[in-house]
């Protein structure tokens, strides 16, 4: 997988013919899976299949693309906005890494990674919502209104057409764009760069230097720019909460982990907060994590790796072993207009 995707998103180290020669291989299939998806898509237009709309506004926040983008921290946001407006917002998710004996799944604190994936129960232990997971949509969101939610969130989902919704995000990684620009499996997307026209807002996260998004920023007056914060860091046994620069102080020098999209996002965002990094590890995201992963790390130097990888090692974590919570920010003039639709979709189902 490493391979491919470094073939989607133009890695200089990989050698040209290779990446070449590889993408011939597999746009067959690329235009196999852009036949059936649009044979799909096509039939929820003429109404051969319906898209069932419920009894609460849902928000979708997906991505055209593979691999991790921002959309976790940005449901963090969104759950929070609706908290501040009196919302009870319940969240929906495939629950992507786990593997439950029914669904949906209502995650409670007694729910593990192992059954529910490490996002929903990272959502659920960060937020304490309403959280179900499962990959019949309607069933999880049904459940989640009949506990009491009157909005629902759902975690990705961009292309479940079956699900109706008042609101689409599209959530784009700054650093890595579209990559190659081609369909799955010879490239990272799951739709066409046209989709972006149909969405209500997209948002880029972080900086970027993509022809692409900058061609897409001129055009589009709905980009939003997120950028995601990281202030402190947090004990996995303890609890124990400290500044980042404060932590920094005590441990300039630490290990790292993660096990996400984008693994480097997260390395380059402690090297930017002047930490040492004396090893560094990553692994392909949702990996389930054991003991025996640890065996060639220090037990000296402090170890750290995100929210989602916690959630994975609480059971076996050092009391040295610390993860980076990210918070994400918006430009206020940027964000109204989002924060208008919100406010809109749920006064009117009042």
């Amino acid at each position: 997988m490493r391979l491919i995707e470094q073939i989607w998103f133009n890695d200089p180290k990989i050698n040209k013919h290779t990446a070449i020669a590889i993408k011939l291989l597999l746009l067959p299939f690329s235009l196999l899976f852009w036949l059936l998806s649009a044979i799909r898509r096509k039939s929820y237009q003429l109404g051969l299949l319906k898209s069932i709309k419920l009894d609460a506004p849902v928000i979708v926040v997906g991505n055209i693309s593979v691999g991790g983008n921002g959309k976790t921290p940005m449901v963090l946001w969104l759950i929070e906005q609706c908290r501040l407006l009196g919302l009870t917002a319940g969240v929906i998710s495939r629950g992507y890494g786990g593997k439950a004996k029914h669904y949906p799944l209502v995650v409670d604190n007694n729910t593990t990674p192992a059954q529910a994936g490490d996002e929903a129960v990272m959502i659920y232990q960060r937020t304490g919502v309403a959280v179900a997971v499962g990959s019949d949509r309607i069933a999880s969101a049904q459940q989640l209104i009949s506990k009491g939610c009157d909005i629902i969130i759902s975690d990705d989902g961009l292309q479940h057409y079956r699900l109706a919704r008042e609101l689409e995000l599209v959530i784009v990684d700054g650093k890595r764009g579209f990559g190659n620009g081609i369909l799955m499996p010879a490239g990272p997307l799951r739709e066409g760069l046209w989709r972006l026209k149909t969405v209500d807002h997209l948002i880029i996260n972080g900086e970027h230097k993509s022809q692409q998004i900058s061609s897409l920023a001129k055009k589009n007056s709905r980009l939003i720019t997120m950028k995601l914060a990281t202030n402190d860091v947090v004990n996995i046994v303890s609890g124990e909460r400290l500044n980042l620069s404060v932590f920094f102080r005590q441990h300039p020098c630490v290990n790292a982990i993660a096990g996400i999209g984008s693994p480097q996002r997260f390395f380059d965002t402690l090297l930017a907060n002047k930490f040492n990094l004396n090893k560094q590890q990553a692994f392909v995201d949702h990996y389930a994590y054991q003991t025996q992963d640890f065996s060639g790390f220090s037990a000296i130097i402090p170890l750290l790796m995100t929210e989602k990888d916690a959630v994975k090692c609480q059971q076996f974590a050092k009391d040295n072993w610390w993860y980076v919570p990210v918070d994400t920010n918006f430009d206020d003039e940027q964000i109204m207009p989002l924060l208008r639709q919100i406010i809109k979709i749920s006064s009117e189902n009042k």
